[in-house]
C-alpha cells in the first residue's frame, strides 16, 4: 500500500480496490514516510535503529565482562603452584 501511494495514487482511492479503510492505509503511510529518509541513507528504520543501540549496548557490556572474567581467570592461574595448592 505504501508503494502504492509513494506511486502517486491517494489513500482516498485505495480502499476501493483493496480492503484497508483510508485512515488505515495513512497509519502505514506516515511512519514508511517519517522513516523514509532514514531507509536511503542507512536502512533502517527508527525502532530498528532503536533496537541496534541497545544491542550495541548490550554487546559492549558484554565483552567488557568478558575482558574481565580473561583477566581474573589468568591471575588465579598465576596464582596456583604446580601441585595446586595456593602459593599464599
Amino acid at each position: 500500500m505504501v508503494e502504492l501511494v509513494r506511486s502517486g495514487r491517494t489513500p482516498e482511492d485505495l480502499p476501493r480496490e483493496f480492503e484497508p479503510t483510508a485512515q488505515s492505509i495513512w497509519n502505514w503511510v506516515r511512519p514508511a514516510e517519517r522513516d523514509g529518509v532514514a531507509r536511503k541513507d542507512g536502512g533502517v528504520s527508527s525502532p530498528e535503529r532503536e533496537e541496534l543501540a541497545k544491542l550495541q549496548r548490550a554487546n559492549h557490556r558484554l565483552r567488557q565482562e568478558r575482558d574481565i572474567l580473561a583477566k581474573a581467570a589468568a591471575w588465579f592461574a598465576r596464582e596456583r603452584t604446580p601441585n595446586g595448592s595456593s602459593s599464599s
